[in-house]
């Protein structure tokens, strides 16, 4: 048989133990405050019908969608001459999920006599997009999504500013949220005279930080933006200041414009909120912010770490009805999503990782022979009782091979039960740090390492 290459797709990656301690980190703190939110766990599944996820995230994210192929002869009858577009439907009826949102609105409405409105929900859980690789660009990576749903409250809002700065200040990560509301950008649209336009514009002005104020405005040109209404636009890339005196000049803006002052009603009241609940990390208006997602409606959300040259590493907004395209209208949600992948990356960067996330065992015991063998087993089960993560290495080998094992899985202590040991009903236990042992009774060790 020909030797196969050991290799794995583009855009997705295994992970060692080490890897998987660090980012388990990562899902251990975003869960947690969850939890303490009172938010509630769900899943659904990987593939996702066709149906559900065409056309909720705009052009460019159905062209991201895996497809996946249908079984059986799915080839009888097609026409490979035709556009693909067309064609794609009678291959294809299931997808990867692209994200967790969607999904979710369709969880609802499949299950809303089972659930209690308004809805508190959280998932951690892969997603798929067929993106071009790059760094902290996958095209498989893990969501962390909390969603309020049944609610119109901007309380809800609030909570999940709360979370943004309790997640990263436990993880040690210094960020800025930038927050917007796409009735603005839906105001801005109607100011200048294009409505119409408003995915257009979107979609455009999301790309700023990438692509530089020029590229946005030859791409505005090349969705159909006459020369004056870009310029129209101007005001609202050269507003600066405060939240307040963003929101000040809006109030301007939009004096006969009643979606962008809708719009700048909830930011004001958003903004009220956050300045009463002492959020500690940095919060500003950012206008120029779209988020590409068609189904947003108010409030957006957009997370970028400091000091680390990289995307946004969290995001979200208000969607007034996305329930609605399932059968179910008029249930307003707002939630976010934690990339856990890039969260990784800025850790990595900024090596604020806590040490020792990568020791699976806090204690391991020096095999001398089945006798001695035999008597770490009770040992060890005590001990495991108690938590305390053990290990007991297989095999009599020599001691400098088992010292050396336990120095590479950087176990802190290491355990020796001998001949005297066994008499007298006491265990050896060697400080791997500073090399310092002594003898003890089993309840003074599984106090010790505790």
């Amino acid at each position: 048989m020909a030797n196969v290459k050991c290799s794995i797709p583009k855009g997705t990656r295994d992970f060692l133990p080490a890897e998987m301690a660090r980012r388990n980190y990562i899902f251990d703190t975003i869960r947690s405050v969850f939890r303490s939110f009172a938010f509630e766990p769900i899943e659904t599944p990987s593939l996702e019908n066709l149906s559900t996820l065409m056309g909720k995230y705009g052009e460019e994210g159905d062209k991201l969608l895996f497809k996946v192929l249908n079984s059986g002869d799915f080839m009888e009858g097609v026409d490979f001459n035709e556009d693909y577009h067309k064609v794609a439907p009678r291959i294809c009826d299931r997808g990867l999920r692209y994200d967790l949102t969607v999904p979710f609105a369709r969880f609802v409405v499949q299950h809303r006599d089972q659930v209690v409105f308004p809805f508190r929900r959280y998932q951690l859980q892969p997603v798929w997009r067929a993106d071009r690789p790059q760094k902290g660009r996958y095209r498989e990576f893990y969501q962390c999504d909390a969603d309020m749903i049944g609610s119109t409250s901007l309380l809800n809002e609030l909570e999940l500013v709360q979370m943004i700065d309790t997640v990263f200040s436990k993880l040690g990560i210094n960020v800025t949220v930038k927050i917007n509301n796409r009735k603005v950008l839906a105001g801005i649209a109607e100011m200048i005279g294009a409505p119409e336009k408003m995915v257009d514009i979107t979609v455009a002005i999301d790309k700023l930080d990438k692509i530089g104020l020029d590229n946005v405005r030859t791409e505005l040109a090349e969705r159909g933006l006459t020369a004056e209404q870009i310029t129209a636009l101007d005001p609202v890339f050269s507003l600066n200041g405060t939240a307040e005196e963003k929101m000040a000049a809006l109030e301007q803006l939009f004096s006969n414009v009643e979606t962008g002052k809708k719009g700048t009603e909830e930011l004001k009241e958003l903004f009220g909120y956050i300045s009463s609940a002492n959020v500690k990390c940095d919060v500003e208006l950012d206008l120029t912010l779209a988020r590409g997602l068609n189904y947003y409606t108010g409030a957006i959300f957009e997370v970028k770490a400091q000091n680390v040259q990289i995307g946004s590493i969290c995001g979200g907004g208000r969607y007034d009805n996305l329930t609605g395209i399932f059968g179910m209208p008029d249930v307003s949600g707002v939630g976010i999503s934690f990339g856990a992948d890039r969260i990784y990356d800025v850790l990595t960067e900024l090596q604020a990782f806590p040490e020792g996330l990568e020791q699976a065992a806090r204690v391991m015991f020096i095999n001398f022979g089945p006798t001695e063998q035999a008597a770490c087993i009770g040992i060890a089960a005590r001990l495991r009782a108690e938590g305390i993560a053990t290990l007991i290495y297989p095999d009599a080998a020599k001691m400098k091979k088992q010292m050396d094992f336990a120095n590479r899985k950087q176990v802190p202590y290491v355990a020796f039960v001998g001949e005297s040991e066994m008499k007298d009903g006491t265990v050896t236990i060697k400080n791997m740090a500073d090399g310092s042992q002594k003898t003890v009774s089993v309840e003074e060790m599984t106090k010790l390492l505790k």
